[in-house]
């Protein structure tokens, strides 16, 4: 009745597209074959020359079928194939069998050739990657099925499945999908221990999210090649040589995950306690040892050397078979071992196995046995003990066969319950699913990587930094602005260097190219040009996106406070200005320790200019300078020398250069001394002028002390034209910058007709807030998430009356909860909890006299006050 079922499924070519599933049911003879009559019709109907082909000999009819089948498809979606030559394929596959000709013939003048590849390799390629692509689905869900109840047979450690996506790119996506999926099975498990130590796991275990994971990565990016294949992609220049890498991922990802299956049926293997039955179970792995399985590997990673496609995917699919068993094989001796009892007891006193109906006692040993199995695990054994013993496995024999010949029926039986063209594997996939989602109502949904959640502490944290910026940029006379979170792309593009790669792209929505802003200055600027402005000192505090790699104070969303003057005002003013107000924002948010390092572009430019850096290249050697803080100046050398075609004695001279820093009147009274080659040339002795009125500003303003005078300093971005400038936190945690700006004269004259100069600040609030954090954390400080003053309390359910004096309380402005409860302590201990300072407790007591109870929680002091002088009392003891 199965075969019936599956066999009324009809593939239509020309119809449909062509799927991996398709194939593997037509390869087969799950599916029959049929050809679009209005696709045929469409086709040529004379036939043209005669063209040829011939199978290789080891491939085996599932592979011949697939193979000719992804040839007839691909001939389908070629407007030049006859219909003629489309008829006659079709006649060979619907013939093909094992004993059949290797060899074909077909008349047409439409098959295309791809190099030194001909049609037939490249079908054969496709077809076959469809039934790899089809069976390693399939195997992914079983695999982590079986290596789940190995883990309960061995009483592993789960510490290494404690993993989580912090969204700052720690893990891989799939290993902690595989790690969750994992708990699944676990849930309740009394066999399975959690040490906490990662380490203290064998490897067989804590190999396998990574394997595991990558195996699932891997699966992925072969679905997705043999889908773009079968959608009549096979004749494109290059399509062998793209679907050879997703394969050669795929056979060392098998190999990998055969390596730890096997591993751990060892180790089951050992736990065993009979003798006897290790040597039965022992020799069924002798279709699964590794060590052909690596030959399979090595032989299909050379074929693809070769670019001998058809012998390195026929190498691959006998790889899967193996690696296959070598999960079969895991699976029986994992189901034997969690067995236990009645089976090895049997074994060990040379009887047969009950296979009738349990005993008493015996379902008593199954009781025990379901309660210390996880919810996943016992689910699953269930299901594969019915299906094992229900005669679909052929399991269900009777007591007069010996133990050895038993547990070599179940080894067959499970390679056939396991085979994906079993008629029930299809329930068993959908079982182990049905297993995996059982708890996805209940699992915590996740962040994106490089985001994060604020909780209240958090947030008042936040809120007190935010307050203390936006006051120091109001008392430089700064207004606020708001801009889009998203900007044309054009708007963006061109303007941040290197760093542009890292812009947010979004969707075309209607019919303009946008994307996420990457900071606030080019917002900035072109607000400026497009409103023609002249003279404007904003500030601006937003998010702003970054399409980066993710790490410790590295986020891909995060604030940025902005200080920003625009228009000709007295030279250096205003860039005096901007570094005033970092430190100020610094000291007053006191985080501790930290310097301005502050260096000229046009300095730099005159630097590179004096060591004999070409011009064109001034902006790419600033972005390998950039990265001094972060690298040693040899690999910035070798970068310059080798990626950027310096030469070595260019990149020395930049490297003397680089190297000086110190207090900024002592440094520059150093270049400026007669004879340096910084005055020789003009940009630099202009930047020079300009940095000694700014160092002189700054000394009068006492702020000198925090600035460092560094000729390392670059800013990659290619905005800027004259003084940066780049705060660094000194303290014990390590974030890096946490403020940056500097001079950019020529970004608003890229938007409009006029050139509008301005220098700008940018704090990175969010390095600042890992910082206060953590300040708090070594104090031990704890901040009040509320601001409330007063709880008002209601000893009962009146919620009438909780409305009535609340609201009385919020109309004098006085920052109040309310709360109903009969319990008085209750609400005690919300007040101490949330740190309230008052209370206003009213109860019948004090309904019945006219009073309220007025409560200093500190001071745990009660102060009785007439109803009707309520607010005026409060707002006194509060100081209102």
């Amino acid at each position: 009745m199965a075969a019936e079922s599956f066999l009324s499924r009809v593939v239509r070519l020309g119809g449909e597209w062509l799927s991996s599933s398709s194939v593997f049911e037509l390869a087969n003879g799950l599916a029959r074959l049929a050809l679009d009559s209005s696709a045929i019709s469409k086709l040529s109907s004379s036939a043209g020359p005669e063209v040829s082909f011939s199978i290789p000999d080891d491939l085996t009819i599932e592979e011949t079928r697939a193979s000719v089948l992804v040839l007839l498809n691909n001939l389908l979606c070629l407007s030049s194939s006859s219909a003629f030559a489309i008829t006659q394929l079709y006649d060979v596959f619907l013939n093909l069998d094992e004993s059949g000709p290797r060899s074909y013939k077909f008349q047409d003048g439409g098959v295309p050739q791809q190099n030194d590849v001909d049609y037939y390799s490249l079908a054969a390629l496709d077809g076959i990657s469809a039934l790899l692509d089809h069976g390693s689905s399939a195997l992914g869900p079983v695999a982590d099925a079986v290596a789940a109840l190995s883990c309960e047979a061995l009483r592993a450690d789960l510490s290494c499945f404690n993993l989580t996506d912090s969204g700052d790119g720690s893990f891989a996506k799939d290993d902690v999908a595989v790690a969750s999926d994992f708990k699944v099975f676990f849930s309740g498990s009394k066999l399975v221990v959690n040490s906490k130590n990662p380490t203290s796991a064998t490897p067989a275990i804590s190999r396998i999210p990574a394997v595991y994971g990558n195996f699932r990565e891997v699966c992925r990016l072969l679905h997705y090649r043999t889908r773009v294949q079968l959608s009549c992609a096979a004749f494109r220049a290059g399509s062998a040589e793209a679907m050879s890498t997703a394969l050669s991922s795929l056979a060392l990802a098998l190999y990998n995950l055969a390596d730890t299956s096997s591993s751990r049926a060892k180790l089951l293997l050992d736990s065993l306690p009979s003798d006897e039955l290790r040597s039965i179970l022992g020799a069924q792995r002798s279709s699964s040892k590794i060590d052909s399985i690596k030959q399979l590997l090595s032989y299909s990673q050379a074929a693809l050397i070769d670019k001998d496609y058809i012998r390195s995917v026929h190498q691959i699919y006998c790889l899967l078979e193996a690696v296959r068993k070598t999960v079969c094989w895991e699976a029986t001796v994992a189901f034997v071992s969690l067995e236990g009892g009645g089976i090895i007891a049997a074994v060990t006193e040379s009887k047969n196995p009950p296979l009738s109906a349990p005993t008493g006692a015996d379902k008593k040993k199954g009781e025990r046995r379901k309660k210390v199995l996880g919810k996943g695990s016992s689910a699953l054994m269930q299901f594969i003990k019915e299906s094992l013993l229900s005669g679909d496995g052929a399991a269900n024999e009777t007591n007069s066969i010996s133990a050895s010949t038993l547990f070599e029926k179940w080894a067959q039986d499970f390679l056939f319950f396991l085979d994906p063209r079993n008629s029930r594997f299809e329930i068993l996939l959908e079982k182990l699913k049905d297993i995996v989602a059982s708890n996805e109502s209940r699992r915590l949904p996740k962040l994106p990587k490089g985001t994060r959640d604020f909780a209240k502490e958090q947030m008042t944290v936040r809120e007190k930094a935010f307050s203390i910026i936006v006051d120091v940029f109001k008392r430089h006379g700064a207004t606020a602005l708001d801009t889009p979170a998203f900007e044309l792309r054009e708007t963006l593009m061109g303007k941040y260097g290197e760093d542009s790669k890292l812009i947010y792209d979004l969707a075309d929505q209607g019919g303009e190219l946008c994307s996420l802003r990457y900071d606030l200055t080019v917002p900035f600027a072109r607000y400026v040009a497009m409103n023609g402005l002249t003279s404007f000192k904003r500030y601006q505090i937003a998010k702003v996106y970054r399409r980066d790699n993710p790490s410790k104070g590295r986020f891909r969303e995060f604030y940025q406070c902005d200080f920003d003057i625009a228009g000709q005002f007295e030279k250096m003013g205003p860039d005096f200005e901007v570094i005033k107000i970092l430190t100020e924002l610094l000291n007053e948010l006191d985080i501790g320790d930290y310097e301005v390092k502050l260096n000229h572009r046009k300095l730099l430019d005159g630097m590179m200019a004096i060591c004999g850096v070409p011009q064109e290249k001034f902006r790419t050697i600033c972005s390998s300078i950039d990265k001094l803080d972060k690298q040693s100046f040899e690999q910035i050398k070798r970068e310059m020398v080798n990626e950027k075609g310096l030469t070595e004695e260019v990149a020395d001279a930049i490297g003397t250069f680089v190297k000086e820093r110190g207090p900024p009147m002592e440094l520059l009274c150093k270049l400026k001394r007669k004879g340096s080659e910084f005055l020789e040339n003009i940009e630099s002795h202009l930047a020079l002028n300009e940095l000694e009125i700014l160092f002189k500003a700054l000394g009068k303003a006492k702020c000198d002390s925090k600035v460092v005078f560094d000729l390392s300093l670059a800013r990659g971005l290619d905005y800027y034209t004259g003084v940066i400038f780049e705060a660094v936190f000194k303290g014990s945690t390590q974030v890096g910058s946490i403020a940056a700006g500097g001079r950019y004269d020529n970004l608003v004259g890229m938007f409009g007709t006029k050139q509008v100069p301005a220098v700008g600040i940018s704090l990175g609030i969010e390095r600042v807030f890992v910082i206060m954090e953590q300040l708090q954390k070594d104090r031990n400080e704890t901040m009040r998430a509320t601001e409330t003053e007063v709880l008002v309390s209601i000893l009962g359910d009146d919620l009438s009356l909780g409305a009535e004096l609340a609201s009385e309380l919020w109309d004098a402005k006085v920052k109040a909860e309310y709360m109903l409860d009969k319990r008085l302590m209750k609400h005690i201990g919300r007040a101490r909890d949330s740190r309230i300072p008052w209370m206003l407790i009213v109860g019948e007591n004090e309904l019945s006299q006219g009073v309220v109870k007025l409560k200093d929680v500190v001071a745990t002091k009660d102060y009785d006050i007439p109803r009707s002088r309520l607010v005026e009392e409060v707002c006194m003891r509060l100081n209102k």
